[in-house]
């Protein structure tokens, strides 16, 4: 049981961390224009410490959103190509004798990053794809018997076109109920699209965003959103709204305990960002639908096709939310 007097973040220290999370978007909203939301969802992903899923069709700046928050927090950088050809080794790394010295030697692979840009993700194959499992959850890679611990902080960032393109694999289930959150950008307004015209015909914004904050400031940003408060009343709300995606009829697979505490860190992240020091309802119906829908598995219905948003803003709806209670 979390007791009541636990050391929750003041007002004073949640302005503080609020202040540091919006001059990361603020950075990333130089280089991605007219998508305001879909930034911010990106940095309460940040501050959640959960890894983040893009996806869109091609072209509409998938790869620099996710470069662009890369470059904003800081930190050691890889990007990873995922094609069909591409094997697990070519991602965890591989053992490789070594002749001089007469012995094996463990060479790290581009998964050793702070941030790690898994690019086209869904283009690689299931056995690639799994090569992820573990280091998204546990932090470490394991090569010949042998575990090998990530850099901290360590984030996935992976971009994903639209299942329905030629050349894509869906993702296993246990590898998207490893990202925290899916995100997608859509196209601009006409307007936002002469905008980014007149901003790359020279040069490109990426180039010229600098870091914001360092990795380690960014771990204690995260240690600090989770002593954000959050009533024992919405804790209970939290486990009642993922509980229901288990009970309704048009689920086949629910969302997982993995989720409710998703739930939990996104709302914390939400009402931090807007302003406050302690968590309503309101956060987490606002952080439901990006957190848990991509984990939910429908039923096949030919003559109703349901889309998991849909079913998670129904489930918003019966679910009866608590009333009061909301600050320490």
């Amino acid at each position: 049981m979390i007791q009541e007097t636990a050391p929750w973040l003041s007002e004073a220290e949640a302005r503080e961390v609020a202040e540091q999370a919006h001059a990361i978007a603020r950075a990333v909203e130089q280089v991605i224009l007219g998508k305001s939301d879909t930034v911010r969802l990106m940095i309460i992903g940040l501050l959640s410490g959960g890894h983040l899923l893009i996806e869109d069709i091609p072209g509409v700046g998938k790869t620099t959103l996710a470069r662009a928050i890369a470059k904003a927090i800081g930190g050691q950088f890889r990007r990873i190509q995922f094609t069909p050809d591409l094997l697990p080794a070519d991602v965890t790394g591989s053992v490789i004798y070594n002749q001089a010295r007469g012995a094996f030697e463990f060479h790290p692979g581009p998964i050793f990053a702070n941030i790690v840009l898994a690019d086209e993700i869904n283009r690689a194959t299931p056995k690639t794809q799994s090569a992820l499992l573990e280091a998204m959850e546990e932090r470490t890679v394991s090569i010949e018997g042998e575990s090998h611990p990530l850099p901290q902080p360590f984030l996935v960032i992976a971009t994903q076109n639209n299942i329905e393109m030629v050349g894509t694999y869906p993702l296993p289930e246990a590898q998207m109920d490893r990202f925290f959150a899916r995100a997608s950008l859509g196209y601009p307004s006409p307007e936002v699209e002469t905008q980014i015209l007149e901003s790359r015909q020279l040069d490109s914004p990426l180039e010229q965003l600098q870091p914001v904050l360092t990795p380690d400031q960014l771990m204690a940003l995260q240690q600090q959103t989770r002593r954000l408060y959050v009533s024992p009343a919405v804790r209970r709300y939290v486990v009642d709204v993922v509980n229901a995606t288990r009970r309704h009829p048009k689920v086949m697979l629910g969302a997982s305990p993995r989720a409710s505490i998703a739930l939990m860190l996104g709302a914390q992240a939400h009402a931090l960002l807007a302003g406050r020091h302690y968590t309503t309802p309101d956060d987490v119906q606002q952080m439901a639908t990006p957190v848990l829908a991509h984990r939910l598995m429908l039923r096949s219905d030919t003559t109703s096709p349901t889309r998991a948003e849909s079913v998670i803003r129904e489930i918003l709806s019966q679910v009866p939310v608590p009333i009061g209670g909301d600050a320490p």
